[in-house]
């Protein structure tokens, strides 16, 4: 059973026919675009679990390794990053540097940081990969040190070839909001392509997808399929939920529980807890390790949220719906409540949207899209809303 958690390919797996094909027509995107005057962008989309970031790893790999050691590659000398603004996930592309020759730190990087070292140096890389594009800023932000509006329209001004993964059903703040029309209009101005992955890597029973699917963009209850290789199960307390998770973890280990963001959790310090039923466990503590936070074995005995959890592999998750998250049971759908949600660094105010409220309900649902496909081989699902509870555990029997 696969217990690595991370993005990356063990020595064992490779790529898959979709993966492979991608592959090879980005590699000769790149060639055929690289020494041409106008920037040229290619889009891979794809759901959660598709293995965007392990491809793109495998592909960055293989170009540090032609511009480094292969002086008869038309690739040698050329320079090259790969951005994502996700500090766990940079974590672990970082932690490659250290195992390759080809690879060194330096190559990941922010893209606050890629930006303002291009802008200050005013020279262009050659290849720029950018993971989990849809956390790119679309508007300026103290906090991060980003002053100008759009990350995604700087790193262009400042790359010959980008290289993008975007997925916008995991847009997860106000601050880096993102629509098919705000990416219509950034890629409009350039020569691009885009191709959707489609083969799920991670969760690979079609209809647990399809019943997750149903839930965060239809609103609806489907029926529980039947699953012969997948353990999906809904329970009324979360401290039966949380002992089963534990067997798991003993037994095959990256097993995890996480939660909506709808507990109040404050960066001071002091324990900040997720309360399911009788359960109560301690939200997860900050990260300053290497080692990202479903790896390390003390985390069982914490929740993580979506900001740990993105982007990695769980072997079973244990998934608490919060207060956000209601039932109407008259129109048979999922009411999601904006208020009831304590992620306020997700929130923050914007004026440039027409529509707040529905961006809100929107990045919350996306919150629970990224929670529901954490885990390869198991769901375990409780909601604190009664109502929502009953009509799931009503779907079970």
């Amino acid at each position: 059973m696969q217990t690595k958690g991370t993005f990356l390919l063990d020595s064992t797996t490779q790529l898959n026919a979709e993966q492979q094909q991608l592959q090879n027509r980005l590699l000769k995107f790149i060639m055929t675009n690289l020494h041409k005057s106008q920037t040229h962008l290619f889009v891979i989309e794809g759901d959660a679990g598709t293995g965007k970031s392990a491809l793109i790893n495998e592909i960055f790999c293989h170009i540090q390794r032609e511009s480094r050691l292969n002086q008869a590659s038309q690739l040698f000398g050329t320079k090259n990053s790969l951005l994502v603004n996700h500090p766990e996930m940079l974590k672990i592309y970082q932690y490659l540097a250290g195992q390759t020759t080809e690879l060194y730190k330096k190559d990941f990087q922010k893209p606050t940081t890629f930006i303002n070292q291009q802008r200050k140096n005013a020279e262009k890389a050659d290849i720029v990969f950018v993971d989990e594009a849809h956390l790119l800023l679309t508007q300026s932000d103290r906090y991060n040190h980003f002053n100008q509006q759009n990350q995604l329209a700087e790193i262009i001004k400042s790359s010959k070839v980008v290289i993008l993964v975007f997925d916008l059903h995991q847009v997860l703040k106000l601050k880096s909001y993102w629509n098919k029309q705000m990416i219509k209009a950034q890629l409009s101005a350039y020569p691009h392509e885009i191709y959707h992955l489609k083969q799920q890597m991670r969760v690979t029973n079609q209809a647990m997808i399809d019943w997750i699917d149903q839930f965060t963009q239809k609103r609806t209850i489907a029926p529980l399929p039947k699953l012969s290789k997948f353990d999906f199960r809904i329970f009324q307390d979360g401290v039966p939920l949380y002992q089963r998770l534990q067997q798991k973890n003993k037994a095959v280990g990256l097993s995890r529980m996480i939660a909506t963001a709808d507990f109040p959790y404050k960066l001071s310090g002091g324990d900040w807890f997720v309360t399911a039923g009788k359960l109560r466990l301690p939200w997860d503590k900050i990260n300053r390790s290497e080692v990202p936070w479903a790896m390390r074995p003390e985390t069982i005995h914490e929740v993580g949220s979506i900001y740990t959890i993105q982007g990695f592999d769980l072997n079973y998750a244990g998934v608490i719906l919060g207060p956000s998250v209601t039932y109407d049971p008259v129109a048979g759908r999922i009411k999601i409540k904006a208020d009831q949600y304590q992620d306020s660094e997700a929130f923050k105010k914007r004026h440039d949207l027409t529509d707040i409220a529905a961006a809100k309900v929107q990045i919350i649902l996306n919150s629970i899209n990224v929670l529901l496909k954490r885990g390869r081989y198991g769901l375990y699902l409780y909601a604190v809303d009664p109502i929502l509870r009953q009509a799931l555990w009503q779907q079970a029997q």
